[in-house]
């Protein structure tokens, strides 16, 4: 089945869509978990927010189809932030997303938080080196951790990072939970609600069944950002895509696994109404450019198969973004357009990063606390020019080569209605995915992912 085993076995929950004009001090787009612990957030200290979701469901997009890996320990990240920014900078980082481990806990319910440790490990000498460094960068920030050769994986390691006091959840029962609370704090949440067309000098938008609602403080917490072309972002992020599967297990793992080797996997347990899974991910390529998907499901559910002789019961993919210096771009969109914000470029790493936006933009609209520095560390007008530029080239690039090499190849193929680039279909998925910027279409043509808002002509 293509559907992922949160949405698959987790009861989510659904509202009514926006039916009236409305106004509101705070207005955000977009019901994962960035949007909803947002919303929370800003309800809880007494403004007046409305968020519209395009999906039926909350938590149905990037929320819905992530890990659920609460953690700090993002993959090779720290000896590449003490390469891209300075020490105090790395230090930031771990310790707003370590915080963000800590804030769910203090918000979610017990049993909606499952602590385990988070482990890097490899099975090569490339992978054993760039776990040293790594492991090097720790020591530098102060991270707690040890390096281990003993786990609870069914194959041989060379050596695995371990961090602990780290966390797990199931992301569309955590959505839930902070949809039922940001309601109970005086939000009103609207889904099956797709937001078409913004009028950022007039502080107003429109649905598609045209209702129109006036703010005077925008938040873009969709995938890939309506507005992401102020400032040249469109052009300084690019897509991913990964694959997971998911079978169920006997037992669940203490700990919680990513390899550093290429390709890489991801391996977590989780129990849902009783019963234990295993997930299994990894397989990434840019997002669109690749037709025949089914070979990256095919690579996973064998190594499910031999190393832990289990079949696959759920499977699906996941989209992702990433910023030129890996830091997500969290705050005013540009300095010009004070009213507009976003939270975006979470490189596979969104959940703690969800709770780490959500305090920033509170803070940034309540004046809240939060740690000093945050704001501008992750700051969309951040200035690193010359990655920025170079992100932009690269990606600018390929959007360029694939508007006109999708015209050529897929003359006949549905077009974009974002920038119109040539689709294609995605056989495993049974979707329409555009290489230029990362849009999804069912089968129908109806949009499943941004940045388009309109759906595609299939006739």
């Amino acid at each position: 089945m293509t559907q992922s085993l949160w949405l698959a076995t987790t009861e989510s929950v659904s509202l009514s869509s926006l039916t009236s004009s409305t106004t509101c001090d705070v207005c955000i787009i977009g019901g994962g978990l960035t949007g909803l612990y947002t919303a929370y957030t800003l309800a809880k200290a007494g403004v007046d927010v409305v968020l519209l979701e395009a999906n039926t469901h909350f938590g149905h997009g990037t929320t819905g189809h992530s890990t659920g890996k609460l953690t700090a320990q993002h993959s090779i990240v720290y000896a590449n932030l003490l390469e891209k920014l300075s020490l105090e900078e790395a230090q930031l980082y771990y310790q707003l997303n370590q915080q963000a481990i800590d804030k769910a806990r203090q918000i979610l319910p017990p049993d909606r938080v499952r602590s385990v440790d988070s482990l890097l490990y490899c099975q090569t000498k490339e992978g054993y080196a760039q776990l040293l460094k790594e492991w090097n960068a720790y020591k530098v920030l102060n991270i707690k951790s040890n390096l281990t050769s003993d786990t609870e994986l069914p194959f041989p390691i060379t050596k695995a990072l371990c961090m602990t006091q780290q966390a797990q959840i199931n992301p569309v029962e955590v959505s839930n939970f902070l949809a039922k609370e940001a309601q109970k704090m005086g939000a009103k949440l609207y889904a099956n609600t797709r937001v078409q067309q913004l009028n950022i000098p007039q502080n107003n938008l429109y649905t598609e069944k045209n209702m129109s609602v006036q703010y005077n403080k925008l938040i873009l917490c969709s995938h890939y950002p309506i507005e992401a072309f102020k400032g040249l972002k469109l052009f300084k992020l690019s897509n991913s895509r990964s694959y997971m599967v998911a079978s169920k297990t006997s037992e669940t793992m203490q700990g919680q696994y990513l390899s550093v080797d290429f390709p890489s996997r991801s391996i977590r347990t989780a129990t849902i109404n009783q019963e234990n899974y295993l997930v299994l991910g990894g397989a990434n390529h840019i997002a669109g450019e690749t037709v025949h998907t089914e070979p990256y499901y095919e690579a996973i559910s064998s190594e499910m198969k031999e190393h832990f002789e289990q079949q696959p019961l759920y499977r699906w993919s996941a989209q992702d973004i990433e910023t030129p210096d890996i830091v997500p771009y969290v705050g005013r969109i540009t300095n010009s357009l004070p009213n507009v914000l976003i939270a975006t470029g979470y490189r596979k790493w969104g959940i703690s990063n969800s709770f780490v936006a959500g305090d920033i933009l509170s803070s940034l609209l309540t004046g809240s606390k939060i740690e000093e520095g945050a704001i501008a560390l992750y700051s969309p007008s951040r200035t690193k020019f010359g990655a920025q530029f170079m992100q932009m080239l690269k990606v600018g690039g390929f959007v360029a080569k694939e508007y006109i090499a999708g015209y050529m190849r897929n003359a006949t193929a549905p077009t974009c209605t974002h920038l119109g680039c040539k689709t294609k279909w995605n056989e495993a998925d049974e979707t329409w995915d555009c290489p230029c910027h990362g849009s999804r279409f069912n089968a129908k043509g109806e949009v499943l992912e941004g940045p388009a808002v309109q759906p595609l002509k299939l006739d």
